[in-house]
């Protein structure tokens, strides 16, 4: 499989952050939370406006959303990369398990 193993969930827990993110989900996090506090801080005069609080929060919201631990995937984001590789390789993968049979038989 060219270097690309299947490893168990928990193996790699040990190398993330907190147990459960990697560098660059804080970095999404941090830089969607920073946005939604600067927007808060310019437009602060317009808070008492739901619509536009909303669209203050929702770099945030989105942020957070991406980085939130799912099953059978590390999170949202891993989810939706998988996905796209998945779509976008035209890869084609043999199997050669046990039970196959390679046309040779032998008596």
């Amino acid at each position: 499989m060219n270097g690309r193993y299947l490893i168990p969930a928990n193996a790699s827990r040990g190398k993330l952050l907190f147990g459960l993110f990697r560098g660059i989900d804080l970095g999404i996090f941090l830089v969607g939370v920073t946005i939604s506090f600067l927007l808060l801080m310019i437009f602060a005069g317009d808070i008492s406006d739901v619509g536009v609080s909303m669209m203050m929060l929702t770099p945030a919201g989105i942020c957070t959303f991406l980085v939130l631990p799912i099953a059978y995937h590390h999170n949202v984001l891993v989810f939706l990369q998988s996905m796209y590789r998945y779509y976008t390789n035209n890869q084609r993968y043999k199997w050669k398990g046990w039970c196959v049979s390679s046309g040779i038989e032998k008596n």
